[in-house]
């Protein structure tokens, strides 16, 4: 995200299996240093279709998080996606 909280670009950084992903902060990062980005939003699916954030969902945003913070770009937000809606990990971590 700009300045204006407008989409500079959306990329697709992982795909997981059917019940986990392995995330490398450093990859999560690479797009919006790259772009300098001063917010950036993760989402992601729950192909269960329960979008309850897991343990793993809240360890990820936390570090995503902090990293962010280190290098000036804001995370507004982790949505996790399910069948019938959608979880905002923004008050997890705010």
């Amino acid at each position: 995200l700009d300045t204006k909280n407008t989409i500079v670009d959306m990329k697709t950084i992982y795909r997981g299996s059917v019940n986990s992903a392995v995330v490398r902060i450093a990859e999560v990062q690479r797009l919006p240093v790259a772009l300098q980005c001063v917010g950036m939003i993760m989402l992601h699916n729950h192909p269960s279709g329960d979008p309850t954030p897991s343990p793993e969902d809240v360890r990820i945003t936390e570090r995503v998080r902090e990293s962010a913070e280190l290098l000036d770009i804001a995370l507004l937000d982790h949505l996790i996606i399910g069948r019938n809606g959608f979880v905002s990990l923004k008050l997890w971590f705010l």
